[in-house]
């Protein structure tokens, strides 16, 4: 097939198109500036810019509409979860998808006993504890999942994470692990979905008696 040599309206660069698809644009849009790649055509119409990120330095790009929603600007995820970790402004290890489940499952469960952060039971901290149903859950963020502060301490974590969930084997709990690694910044509207599945795994289980 065909193809027609283009010189890019950001950079310069000559790069090669078919020529059909050329003549299909030209006819539909015939003001049309043709560009080697996405990023140049971003950068023509001003819609992004190029950022530091905040924990790491790496430059990025980023969209205008991003921009407005947060005042620290990061690359990744990771770098994400990294800077807010290690900036906390006080010495409270718990994050705010946790105290939230709290307090909405307090309110939602005054009758059972609920326990957080629980260490005596299996000599390790579990996040909600419902001992009368012999039920425990876990809130792995993205500690759990991602190398953030290398591979020799993801190890550890997921060592622990095996070690916890063979406590609770032995005591009988059944431990519940819900991935909340997705979550960089707390809303409720994206909280809920993880409220909904420890609300319907608890109702279940009382129905159940427990059993």
């Amino acid at each position: 097939m065909k193809k027609i040599n283009l010189k890019c309206a950001k950079c310069n660069k000559v790069f090669s198109r078919l020529l059909s698809m050329h003549m299909y644009l030209l006819k539909k849009y015939p003001n049309k500036n043709f560009f080697c790649s996405k990023l140049c055509n971003v950068y023509f119409r001003g819609s992004s810019k190029e950022l530091t990120c905040t924990n790491c330095n790496k430059k990025f790009i980023k969209y205008s509409s991003q921009m407005k929603k947060v005042k620290n600007n990061f690359c990744c995820k990771s770098c994400a979860a990294t800077y807010n970790n290690t900036h906390k402004t006080t010495g409270n290890r718990r994050s705010k998808l946790e105290i939230w489940i709290e307090s909405k499952l307090k309110e939602l469960y005054p009758n059972i006993e609920i326990l957080f952060n629980n260490k005596e039971t299996i000599n390790s901290e579990l996040d909600i504890l419902l001992p009368n149903l012999n039920l425990a859950f876990e809130l792995n963020g993205i500690y759990h999942y991602e190398p953030i502060h290398g591979k020799k301490l993801l190890k550890q974590i997921k060592n622990n994470d095996n070690r916890k969930f063979q406590a609770c084997l032995e005591k009988n709990i059944e431990l519940c692990i819900i991935n909340t690694s997705k979550m960089c910044y707390f809303k409720e509207s994206s909280a809920m979905p993880y409220f909904k599945i420890i609300t319907n795994i608890i109702d279940n289980k009382y129905r159940g008696g427990g059993n």
